[in-house]
């Protein structure tokens, strides 16, 4: 495989994209920092297929990395391959406001053959290569300039190795049949709504006790006040304020900007200056959060009862066994709150529709439904149907009864003896 140069100029990544462009596949991987900045910073980008490889420099002088991008998310004749590229997706989509297309992550994948939920690249290439990865420069600081020759060769090494990895496990989703098991995956990766930064839907994801429409209000407004003033300042939204702050003050909000200074995770600068002032604000114009947006009710927990979380349970239990017996990671074919809301009653599942409800979830609703059960076959916990089970039980337990009510029955004893002793007319004289 061909290593070029680092890519600092616009030719030259034309030049590349114009070659990569005839390929079947191109293997993308991204560095960046994100830890002093609200958006990530693109730092380096590395791409290559099975004849050569590069690195290309975002924040070279005069570079347009516009035949790039359209490489990623205009070309659809190309499969974009990706390793946990949750993040890289999210790089592309600040940029272009679209996602790679079509898209293929090997660490999903790996899910559908192995029964690795998460595998990291390291074990990915020392699985499938037998080759130990230099991980030295895993936490360097890829926006200092100039990048060490070390940077660079560990930064290529993410896209040279899967470029001779996908063509070995593709071979095998096709031999077992589950590569259409990923279709759904795969475009969940690629949707563009995964990526969205809407500040009106921030407060999702911030936890926050009970369910009153006042306090969910003033969360969500605080929250997408947060994100616009993160977003404006370009900073990690937590440097405004931190999640258990934004909650506390949503369920006990001051009456007065002075208060602020009484709210932990907040300086006293906040009684008075103008970030404090734009807070208040915010919560004077907070408006009861409608109906139609209240979060559903949690179904774990004690809405699922004792003896539901029992059933769910077993239906962790039953997920093991079949994780194993067809060796499949447990998280693609469905995840906790899935089997306890299938435990409490629940049948709009994504577990019983689809591939997934043939390969689990008709199980999984046999065993809710009493219609299978668990059994020991050869030193193996199985699932075996319940009839098959009572006839299995039936015919072990009665043929000894019978053997034991023989001999201890004198009548059934004389009947078998007269049986087989020899009559008396038969006998010699």
């Amino acid at each position: 495989m061909k290593i070029h140069d680092l890519i600092t100029t616009t030719e030259a990544l034309d030049e590349l994209v114009a070659r990569l462009a005839q390929s079947d596949f191109v293997c993308i991987d991204t560095e960046f920092m994100r830890e002093n900045t609200y958006w990530p910073e693109l730092c380096l980008v590395q791409i290559g297929n099975e004849e050569e490889a590069a690195a290309i420099d975002p924040m070279a002088d005069g570079i347009d990395l516009t035949s790039l991008l359209d490489l990623m998310c205009e070309n659809e004749d190309i499969l974009k391959i990706f390793h946990a590229g949750g993040q890289d997706v999210e790089i592309i989509y600040n940029l272009t406001g679209k996602t790679p297309h079509p898209i293929f992550d090997t660490q999903i994948a790996m899910m559908a053959i192995s029964q690795s939920e998460q595998i990291g690249y390291a074990n990915l290439c020392e699985s499938w290569l037998g080759i130990t990865v230099d991980k030295g420069a895993r936490f360097t600081d890829w926006g200092r300039r100039p990048l060490t020759d070390r940077q660079i060769e560990y930064a290529i090494g993410d896209v040279t190795h899967l470029a001779k990895i996908f063509p070995m496990m593709l071979k095998k989703l096709i031999k077992t049949g589950r590569g259409a098991w990923l279709n759904a995956e795969m475009e969940k990766l690629a949707d563009p709504a995964n990526y969205r930064h809407d500040p009106h839907n921030a407060w999702r994801r911030i936890r926050s006790a009970g369910r009153n429409p006042q306090v969910l209000g003033r969360l969500k407004a605080l929250a997408a006040w947060r994100e616009g003033e993160a977003q404006h300042k370009d900073i990690p939204r937590g440097r405004i304020m931190r999640d258990e702050t934004l909650s506390d003050v949503a369920s006990h909000p001051p009456k007065k900007q002075a208060d602020l200074a009484k709210v932990r995770g907040l300086s006293n600068a906040w009684r008075e200056n103008d970030i404090g002032k734009r807070l208040m604000d915010v919560l004077a114009g907070a408006e009861p959060l409608p109906k139609d947006e209240m979060p559903t009710k949690s179904k774990r927990g004690a809405p699922l009862g004792k003896e539901g979380a029992l059933v769910a349970d077993l239906l962790k239990l039953l997920l093991k066994i079949r994780s194993r017996e067809i060796d499949v990671a447990s998280r693609l074919l469905t995840k906790s709150d899935e089997l306890e809301a299938l435990a409490a009653g629940i049948r709009d599942l994504p577990i019983l529709h689809g591939w997934r409800y043939e390969v689990f979830g008709k199980d999984a609703l046999e065993l809710v439904e009493g219609k299978t059960g668990f059994a020991v076959k050869d030193g193996k916990l199985v699932m075996s149907n319940a009839d098959d089970m009572r006839a299995d039980i039936i015919a072990e337990t009665e043929a000894p009864e019978d053997d034991a009510e023989a001999a201890t029955d004198p009548v059934a004893a004389g009947e078998a003896a007269t049986e087989e002793a020899p009559s008396e007319e038969a006998a010699p004289e």
